[in-house]
């Protein structure tokens, strides 16, 4: 039988998965599949290595959010350890898993894992460390770490909107300062994404002509506006409508991004905190194979 790792969070989105661990096993056991379960920890660091290696598996399922998929990904690359990866989107936010569209039928996706369906994406990576869709800072930026775990998990991404309205009162501008491929950029901006998909934050669509496989990164700002144009701008990202041409929005790709600003900052990656500003993101081109239909 082909080994697979399914790797899960049992904490992610509503702490549901776990009940549904059962239908996986038979469903790849019907599929010629053996499923060997690795539950995550508060450090996976050395133990979820040393468990890849001693299974020998050829794939890896990650069960979990983003942030379950980001911390697996570094866990491997890291590691040297090179094998495909599919994503069971089962957290709060699954937004690569999304973009690709490979949870939208399981019974499928799971025929696409057992037949060995892979396709190469690239990576973004910032101080030492690869996201896999998305680095962040500025407004908003700061909620996903606010939100209490037991409040996320309960409310699900409402949680996030909530956070969000209570803090429209403390929104400020950043000067920012980019350099994207060797070219400068001067700007007051509420916030900015660099990514590698067009879904974010569970917003489909956010730029256009945004590719996993193109050996870039895109780059939005939301600049300084007023509360009109900002509400106008979201209105657009909440409709799936692309804000990049938007007057209000700064787009740019490029394979390399250096960005700072005043003061204390702290970036997101993949919805974990990561270093603070400045920040410098280099495109890893198709570094990561993922199991898609």
């Amino acid at each position: 039988m082909k080994r697979l790792i399914l790797v899960y969070n049992p904490v992610s989105g509503h702490a549901t998965f776990k009940n549904r661990l059962d239908w996986m096993i038979e469903e790849f056991q019907k599929r010629g599949c053996m499923l060997l379960i690795y539950r995550t920890q508060k450090d996976n660091t050395g133990v979820f290595e040393e468990f890849v290696r001693e299974a020998q598996a050829e794939g890896i399922l990650v069960a979990g959010g983003d942030g379950t998929l980001h911390e697996v990904v570094n866990l491997l690359l890291r590691a040297g350890l090179s094998m495909p990866v599919a994503i069971i989107g089962s957290g709060t936010s699954n937004d690569f898993a999304s973009y690709l569209g490979i949870n939208e039928d399981m019974e499928a996706y799971f025929d696409c894992i057992a037949a060995g369906k892979t396709r190469l994406v690239d990576l973004g990576k910032a101080a030492g460390e690869y996201f896999v869709n998305v680095a962040s800072a500025g407004m908003m930026t700061s909620i996903a770490h606010e939100v209490d775990v037991r409040f996320k998990n309960a409310m699900g991404k409402m949680a996030y909107y909530l956070k969000g309205l209570g803090e429209l009162p403390r929104f400020r501008a950043m000067p920012l300062k980019v350099i994207a491929d060797g070219r400068e950029y001067h700007l007051e901006a509420f916030l900015f994404v660099i990514i590698n998909s067009s879904v974010v934050g569970s917003m489909r669509n956010v730029a256009a002509e945004v590719r996993v496989d193109d050996g870039k990164l895109d780059f939005l700002a939301v600049k300084k506006c007023s509360v009109t144009e900002l509400m106008k701008i979201t209105a657009e990202l909440i409709s799936s409508r692309p804000v990049s041409s938007e007057n209000g929005v700064l787009h740019i790709q490029a394979s390399r991004f250096e960005v700072s600003t005043a003061g204390d900052v702290l970036s997101d990656l993949d919805g974990e905190a990561g270093p603070m500003l400045p920040l410098c993101v280099e495109t890893v081109p198709r570094v990561l194979e993922v199991y898609c239909m």
